[in-house]
């Protein structure tokens, strides 16, 4: 079975990846179980350039196929912030209580009371032997102003999916993993690595 390194330890990222790439014929692992304990550097502009500066970077220190997800919050009154920034959004050590009021501050400040966004994933796999491949997922909805739920992490318990009367932190696993963002990227993914074998 192949060994894919994931190039992150975030154990919530990690337990979403495995349930949803759960019928895949490959076994995922974290980069420390891979033996690579540094944090790599998101000095990327795009989801794009950091998702392929992690997978790439993890790839070189532990010469096995690496996959990482670069992933945010897009909210539209805000010119697309936080984007790339949202993990970092209100300081590198924000929690997500923090993280969460900064961003409805900022919103409050727009004056719009119906703000429309979306989060985007993007997840790039490269290969030993330098090949590699992106893939973007997103989903789009609203954020409210009001914290409700207690699943999810992240800006999850604000943001309102399309079609739902339920935020991220709301819904079980099974019902986020069907319409997110990383559950749609992730499918791409795995219908991309299928062909590549």
């Amino acid at each position: 079975m192949t060994e894919i390194v994931l190039a992150s330890d975030n154990v919530k990222k990690l337990k979403e990846l495995k349930e949803i790439l759960s019928d895949g014929d490959f076994k995922l692992v974290t980069k420390s179980e891979a033996g690579y304990f540094e944090e790599v550097e998101e000095n990327g502009t795009t989801f794009e350039e950091n998702s392929f500066i992690k997978a790439n970077e993890v790839m070189k220190h532990t010469g096995k196929i690496s996959v990482a997800d670069d992933s945010g919050l897009e909210v539209d009154c805000l010119g697309g912030e936080p984007g790339v920034y949202s993990k970092r959004y209100a300081g590198e050590d924000a929690t997500d209580a923090e993280k969460i009021a900064y961003l409805l501050n900022k919103i409050r400040e727009t004056g719009e009371e119906n703000p429309t966004a979306r989060f985007v994933s993007v997840i790039t796999c490269v290969y030993p032997n330098g090949e590699h491949f992106s893939v973007r997922g997103s989903c789009e909805g609203k954020i409210i102003f009001e914290m409700r739920g207690e699943g999810g992490f992240g800006y999850d318990p604000v943001f309102l999916p399309d079609g739902f009367e339920k935020t991220f932190s709301e819904l079980t696993a099974e019902e986020k993993n069907a319409i997110s963002h990383r559950g749609n990227a992730l499918r791409l993914f795995a219908a991309e690595f299928a062909k590549r074998k």
